[in-house]
Parts: C-alpha cells; sequence; structure tokens
C-alpha cells in the first residue's frame, strides 16, 4: 500500500481486515461488487464500487466483478454491459472473468433439494396475499402454511413440477423453513425459489424457476471464495438469514457480511426504481442523461472518474447513515478540473464585434497558456481576426456605474491575450436589437497598457474566422429541494428542476475543441468546465456543462 495509504486512519471495515490478516482468520481478502442488472448504476455504487474495490487493492487482494441476476422480469443486457463500462471508467480491474449468479443456479438447485430432503424447505401453494398476511406482523407471529409439514417426498414431487413448469407463476413458491414466530421477519420462512417463466438474458429458456436474492447471495459468496462481504446497512437485517443459509448448506466456504451507511447525497434521488420512472416516463433523455445521477450520465456530464473516486474518500466509511452535502460532490468536481482541464474561449451568447482599423483578410495568432498552473503543458494558439465574437453580456449601451469593468459606447476593454479595443458604434435590427459592435484596436496595447490610460475589463472572445456554431447543453441539479423524496404529500417528479437543462443555440467555440480525445473537459475561461457531447456529429457540434466555475447555489441558499 502506498505512504499515503499508511497514514490515512482506517475505517472499521479496514480496522476488521487488518484484524483478520493478523489473527489469521484469513490469509488473504477476497471482496465482490455485486450488482443487480435491473438499470444503471447511480454515485451510490459508486461508494461501493471504491470500497470493495479499494479494499482488494488497499490489502494486496482480489475483488470480483459479479451479476445477482436472479430476476429476469426485471433485467436486461443493456444494463449488464452499461455496468461493466463503469466499473472500468472509474478505473478499477476486477479479479478473472466478470461472474454471474446465473452461472451458478444448477448448483444452488441442488442444495435448494437438500434443504428439503433435510426438512428445512417446503412447497407452499397459497397465493401471495394469504402468504403476505400470514406472515404476521412485528407484534404478531405469523401463520404456518397448510404444506408446512408436508414429507420430503411430497415437497420433492412438488419442486420438480415447479421445474418442470407445470405451475403457473404465483402458484406455487419453495420457501426455507425456519420459524413463523422470529422478531426477525426475514426469518419467518422466506422464499428460496419464484416462478418466472420469462426468458434469462445469460441462460436462455434453461429454467422457469430462479432462486431469491437473498438464497442466491451468500452462497455465490461461498463459491466464489469471498472472504468479507460487504454490503450496504439496509441488509444488516438480512444477516441472520445469510449466516442461516451458510450454516445449513454444504458451501466450501464461510463468508461473514459486513454493513456500512450507504451514500445519501441532497438535491439527488438514487432509488433505481424511480430513477428508471424518470427515465420511461420521459423527465430525461435516457439512463445517461447528463442530469441523472447515474455514473453514465455523470461520465457524460464530464465529471472524471478521479473527483467521483476523490469524491468517495472524502465522505469516508461509517456505520452511521446521514446526509451529504452534493456541493461536496461539486467541490471534489471543481478541485480535480481545476488543477487538470485545459483552457479555452468561448462565447455562450454572441455578438458580433468588427475591428474596422484591422486589414481585412489579415489574421494573427496570440500565444496563450494551455494551462496557467502548468507550464509543462505549453502554449495553445489564439486566432486574432478583423472580426470577432464577444459575449453580450460583456456589453452594455450606457456604463451604469463606476464598477462595470467590461464594454460601453465609448468605452475601452482588452481582448484577452489581445489588444486593447474601443467601442466605437452600436449597430442595431429594426427591432432595435444590437446586432453588431464597430470597433477600433490600438495595435500598440498587445502585452502591454496603452500609453496615458488604464485599461481595467479584460474580456473573452473568438475570433469569426476559426470558431465554428455549437449547441451548449447548460446542465444543473436535477431537484430543486434537499429532499425530493420526503414529502409525503408530493410526488417527487414536483420537484424537478426547471432549470436544470437549458440549451444555448448558436453559441461560438475554438475550432479546435472537435479535435481533442473523446472525454476531454475544458475550462472555458469565466464561464465554467464544458465537454464535447456523444450527439456531436460532423454537421452538429454539442457541447455539455460539466459545472460552474463558482457554487452558484450557495448564493441562493444565502439569499433564502
Amino acid at each position: 500500500m502506498s505512504e499515503t495509504e499508511k497514514e490515512k486512519p482506517a475505517n472499521f471495515i479496514e480496522q476488521i481486515i487488518e484484524a483478520d490478516l493478523a489473527e489469521g482468520r484469513v490469509s488473504s481478502i477476497h471482496t465482490r461488487f455485486p450488482p443487480e442488472p435491473n438499470g444503471y448504476l447511480h454515485i451510490g455504487h459508486a461508494k461501493s464500487i471504491c470500497l470493495n474495490f479499494g479494499l482488494a487493492q488497499r490489502f494486496g487482494g482480489k475483488c470480483n466483478l459479479r451479476f445477482d441476476d436472479t430476476n429476469p422480469a426485471k433485467e436486461d443486457q443493456e444494463y449488464v454491459d452499461a455496468i461493466i463500462r463503469d466499473v472500468s471508467w472509474l478505473g478499477f480491474e476486477w479479479d478473472g472473468d466478470v461472474r454471474y449468479a446465473s452461472s451458478y443456479f444448477d448448483t444452488l438447485y441442488q442444495w435448494a433439494l437438500h434443504l428439503i430432503r433435510e426438512g428445512k424447505a417446503y412447497v407452499d401453494q397459497q397465493d401471495a396475499e394469504t402468504m403476505s398476511a400470514n406472515r404476521g406482523t412485528l407484534t404478531e407471529p405469523g401463520v404456518d402454511a397448510p404444506n408446512r409439514n408436508l414429507s420430503v417426498e411430497d415437497n420433492l414431487a412438488l419442486f420438480e413440477k415447479m421445474r418442470a413448469g407445470e405451475f403457473d407463476e404465483g402458484a406455487a413458491i419453495l420457501r426455507a423453513k425456519i420459524d413463523m414466530a422470529h422478531p426477525n421477519m426475514n426469518m419467518r420462512d422466506p422464499a428460496l425459489y419464484r416462478i418466472r417463466k420469462q426468458s434469462h438474458h445469460q441462460t436462455g429458456d434453461k429454467w422457469c424457476i430462479y432462486p431469491s436474492y437473498d438464497f442466491a447471495h451468500g452462497q455465490e459468496d461461498a463459491i466464489e471464495g469471498i472472504t468479507h462481504s460487504i454490503c450496504t446497512l439496509e441488509f444488516s437485517d438480512h444477516r441472520p438469514l445469510y449466516d442461516w443459509f451458510i450454516e445449513n448448506l454444504p458451501v466450501p466456504a464461510k463468508p461473514t457480511q459486513y454493513e456500512f451507511a450507504p451514500l445519501n447525497l441532497n438535491y439527488t434521488v438514487t432509488s433505481k426504481r424511480r430513477l428508471k420512472q424518470l427515465v420511461d416516463e420521459g423527465h430525461v433523455f435516457g439512463w445517461d442523461d447528463p442530469r441523472m445521477p447515474t455514473i453514465s450520465g455523470l461520465r457524460r456530464r464530464g465529471i472524471p472518474a478521479k473527483a467521483l473516486r476523490n469524491f468517495c474518500d472524502m465522505i469516508g466509511v461509517t456505520k452511521s447513515e446521514g446526509v451529504v452535502d452534493v456541493s461536496m460532490l461539486e467541490f471534489a468536481v471543481r478541485e480535480e478540473l481545476n488543477a487538470n482541464a485545459p483552457r479555452a474561449m468561448t462565447v455562450l451568447r454572441p455578438l458580433k464585434m468588427v475591428i474596422t482599423n484591422y486589414p481585412e483578410g489579415q489574421s494573427e495568432k496570440f500565444s496563450a497558456p494551455v494551462h496557467p498552473q502548468h507550464e509543462e503543458l505549453g502554449t495553445r494558439e489564439v486566432p486574432f481576426s478583423r472580426e470577432v465574437w464577444i459575449d453580450r453580456e460583456d456589453f452594455i449601451e450606457v456604463k451604469p456605474n463606476k464598477h462595470w469593468k467590461r464594454l460601453f459606447t465609448g468605452g475601452e476593454v482588452r481582448l484577452r491575450y489581445g489588444y486593447v479595443v474601443r467601442c466605437d458604434e452600436v449597430i442595431k435590427d429594426e427591432s432595435g436589437e444590437i446586432v453588431e459592435l464597430r470597433c477600433s484596436y490600438d495595435p500598440d496595447t498587445l502585452g502591454k497598457m496603452p500609453e496615458g490610460r488604464k485599461v481595467k475589463g479584460v474580456i473573452h472572445w473568438v475570433s469569426a474566422e476559426h470558431s465554428r456554431p455549437a449547441e451548449v447543453r447548460l446542465y444543473d441539479r436535477l431537484f430543486n429541494d434537499e429532499n425530493p423524496l420526503g414529502h409525503k404529500e408530493r410526488d417527487f417528479k414536483e420537484f424537478i428542476n426547471p432549470e436544470a437543462l437549458q440549451v444555448l443555440e448558436g453559441a461560438q467555440v475554438e475550432n479546435s475543441l472537435t479535435e481533442a480525445a473523446e472525454g476531454t473537459v475544458w475550462q472555458f475561461e469565466r464561464e465554467g468546465y464544458f465537454t464535447v457531447d456523444p450527439d456531436t456529429t460532423a454537421d452538429k457540434l454539442v457541447i455539455n456543462r460539466t459545472i460552474t466555475l463558482r457554487d452558484s447555489w450557495a448564493k441562493i441558499q444565502s439569499k433564502a
């Protein structure tokens, strides 16, 4: 492990692993990241990915990528492919091949038969509503199912009928025979196998019965030799069942489950069911919409993988649930991009400036740093010509006050990295809208102040001859409420931020931006951080704003 890792205080799971290794309970550690392929991964999964793979790296162990694909009704190959991309993009490598719960279906079936033969499982033919009512409550014990005490032979025969497809869906399930009066509801004869007459994305039509998540999960860990099965806190109540299966089955290993607090982020929804609802109902473009908290959406927005890893490191690993302020994520993103994003200029709301005393047909190139803090990255060329684009917000006809440092009629500003220019004339269309500025430049001001006068303002620009139009998508937080799911009488979708996406047509950007490698994020000077979107074609450049330069939400909250 690195010196930094040695100096950093160990979290409670690291302390457990250190003790297990020191006392010889395990000789090496083996973790796993086990997503269900029923949706795209979100930022909460990023914490689990970083934890499981990070532990393997820290202690020189292994980490598996395994799909808990036990419910074909909600799963799809699209989700499998997306999850593999996301884990790889975050910078992690799993041990061996990608694994699937479905690869172990034959073994799990045999273990189900083992429980039946041991008198510890039975086929229940109650309907779902009756079965649910008979489970009891937190204060009242459940009621035994009519089939609970059938003979082993009868249960084996019924289970074989389930396997052969002789029952309709919902007509029978296989349940563990544990304790219908147990104070933990998960131990009241939980489901082991359900009938699902649906094709599976990995096994096709081989099976029409599928193991429950609880029955499959711990046994997969045992088959793979997982030493530390790390889950979020909602699985704490499932741990006795996890242990019961391990103790009552002929498994090749005995893993232990540990739970940590999941990531709860304000202004964010991380329920896969609700995220799917946003996609299915058309509130977003898709799972990878840059407004979504999915890893695919964050990647498309331009957020670096390292920023996500740093964020997960910042929030730490604890046993106590809490809510993390999304501004911590935004801080991690700005820190990473400020340190590493190359600089460029673009004009989001263009206004043409014609420099009347600059020769027609002439152009020159100014030199600007690729990154002001990284001299080793060198310089970039900034083309200049007679016609340039400036931002409309950088011009006003009449100077409003002494604090205005941008351009106005009769006033002067410096073009970033270039000359000082003065606005001599304003051109308007028939409706009175300003369409062009006629300006003059001082040829003796390149890299120095003009003689006898002080010019304070500096504005960004691009050469009209050396730029191209772009559609710029300005993204912000998807929800404008800290806890969109915290209002019992209101639908969470009511809190979708109408300003989460603004589309600017006709922005002007440097031509060079379209030639950079995919995933490159630039700091557009004075505007924020931006990246090229996959919607870009040869005829249309589409750019996403990753994040603003400063936290604009802090100002909003301070005024509230």
